[in-house]
């Protein structure tokens, strides 16, 4: 018996969130061997040779030129913040608690769309934005015991992501988002060989080491392949929360492969953030808006360099 559009869709999703969670695993375990930038600029490399190939299998690149627009330049340029931030995160703290603060980017596009945007944001969404970073404050937990200034940085990549978002938005249709993504990948890979010396300099890499890193490329592509393929499979109210599974695997991965156990905090303000997240969604659902947070937000919900 086949599957219903949306039980397909979700299905997709949770794939597309496997994909990402496990680039971010892989990025955290290479980032044992070698420094971020270096991880940046070789995962970078890769990335810009896949999806380049792809951008000019499908036409995308018949004007390149296209990658100087403004807003796709501000778009690279949170993603760049966003990343460092997010990889420097990584590298220090638990794959599930770093996940956890970015799903909180939801509720910070649709704060900034109402900012910047000026779209219309009623009460109960604002007080459900207030709750959720109140979620984010559980894990962080500044001024207590257990605080990491290494959650500043992943505050620090949720407003990078947020403006990469909203710039995201506003490129003009007649730009491919293979042309962006292209532009954004090879961003990635230099500004990882400009960080690469004051980092700490090249470590040599092994045959495994670089292969790793060429396996995050292409589950980070695949990961998109099944966002895509969910958007378009059913109803996005249905399909988008289940974005949040990224969650769930981002713990089992970090428990099992790195024996990071989640404490009480963590879960209490996970379940605090992505509460108000599927509120938020609810509302905007119920007032009829056509992009609701959970998908104006990055594919991933975090910064991947691509």
């Amino acid at each position: 018996m086949p599957l219903s559009p949306n039980l397909r869709g979700a299905l997709f999703m949770m794939v597309a969130m496997i994909g990402f969670t496990l680039n971010d695993a892989i990025t955290k375990f290479s980032s044992e061997s070698m420094n971020m930038a270096q991880v940046m600029l070789v995962r970078g490399a890769f990335a810009s040779v896949l999806v380049g190939l792809l951008a000019w299998q499908q036409g995308a690149l018949a004007r390149p030129g296209s990658m100087l627009q403004p807003l796709v330049a501000l778009r690279v340029v949170g993603e760049a913040g966003a990343t460092v931030a997010f990889l420097v995160a990584l590298a220090h703290l638990p794959i599930a608690n770093v996940s956890a603060v970015l799903q909180a980017l939801p509720l910070a596009v649709t704060m900034g769309a109402a900012l910047v945007f000026g779209e219309g944001v009623g009460w109960r969404r604002w007080l459900a934005i207030a709750v959720g970073f109140g979620g984010v404050l559980i894990i962080v937990r500044p001024g207590f015991e257990g605080f990491s200034v290494y959650s500043l940085y992943a505050l620090v990549s949720v407003a990078c992501c947020a403006v990469r978002d909203l710039a995201t938005k506003r490129i003009p249709q007649a730009i491919p988002t293979l042309l962006v993504s292209t532009a954004t990948a090879i961003a990635m890979t230099i500004v990882g060989a400009v960080l690469l010396s004051p980092m700490g300099g090249w470590t040599p890499m092994s045959g495994k080491g670089t292969a790793l890193l060429a396996l995050a490329a292409v589950l980070v592509l695949i990961g998109y392949q099944f966002i895509i393929m969910a958007m378009r499979a059913g109803d996005i109210s249905f399909i988008a929360p289940f974005r949040y599974t990224a969650l769930f695997w981002s713990m089992l991965l970090g428990l099992t492969i790195f024996g990071d156990v989640p404490d009480l905090p963590m879960i209490l303000g996970s379940a605090v953030i992505i509460g108000s997240g599927l509120y938020t969604l609810y509302r905007e659902r119920v007032v009829g808006r056509q992009k609701p947070a959970a998908e104006s937000a990055g594919p991933n919900m975090a910064p991947d360099g691509i």
